[in-house]
């Protein structure tokens, strides 16, 4: 049995309510769309049907109508021809041809009341399964960033996680372990640049140490003065 057992089951449905209940919600609006869609081409097909047999109908009627006709004409010229009794018979046939049609006439308004139901119909169910394809999209769409995040937060709260940063602080840990050895091989060692840093600190050390005897040299040369 399908999510709808009837037309009016469909038109008079809460889709919110359905998809709020439903364990899948984008199953169950692609069912819910494919039962409307279902439903569509059989109301079509019938109010098909419905219109070939008004159309029958019709031509019936129209047909009766003109054998009426026709027999009140020749009930007129039965009495013309003073042929009471095949006037009298004609008007029997007359008298069939327009109860006929009067009782196809009644069908007839039927079927119109029918297809105007139809019609009505129709128009509701295509309202109601517009309103469910502008939802679909909207709804996956919303399952799946919903899907997207729960798996994010699942990673996150995972010991996965935890674990792998765990190990990254060792492998800093380690890197971190060989950065001070190399260090320590290096203290108390001078490198080339090193010695030749040392030279011309020396020179500096030199230059100022001439420069500071030539001053105190003329200051007492003039003090002797």
């Amino acid at each position: 049995m399908g999510i709808f057992s009837r037309f009016t089951d469909i038109v008079n449905s809460n889709i919110n309510s359905l998809l709020d209940k439903a364990e899948d919600p984008e199953k169950m609006v692609r069912l819910i769309i494919q039962e409307m869609e279902d439903t569509l081409v059989e109301v079509r097909s019938a109010s098909a049907k419905t219109l070939a047999n008004k159309k029958d109908i019709s031509s019936q009627i129209t047909k009766l109508n003109g054998e009426a006709e026709d027999w009140q004409a020749k009930a007129e010229l039965a009495l013309s021809k003073d042929r009471e009794d095949l006037a009298r018979a004609a008007l029997q046939e007359k008298k069939k041809c327009v109860e006929h049609s009067e009782s196809l006439a009644k069908e007839l308004s039927l079927i119109d009341e029918q297809i105007s139901k139809l019609q009505g119909e129709i128009s509701q169910l295509q309202d109601k399964l517009a309103d469910a394809k502008a939802r679909q999209k909207t709804i996956i769409m919303r399952q799946k960033t919903v899907s997207s995040r729960l798996e994010v937060k699942r990673t996150l709260d995972s010991s996965k996680v935890d674990a792998a940063m765990g190990r990254f602080e060792q492998y800093e840990r380690k890197i971190d372990d060989l950065e001070s050895q190399v260090d320590a091989y290096d203290l108390g060692k001078k490198t080339l640049a090193d010695e030749f840093a040392d030279l011309e600190s020396d020179d500096v050390i030199d230059d100022e140490l001439a420069a500071l005897k030539k001053k105190v040299q003329t200051k007492n040369t003039k003090a002797k003065k």
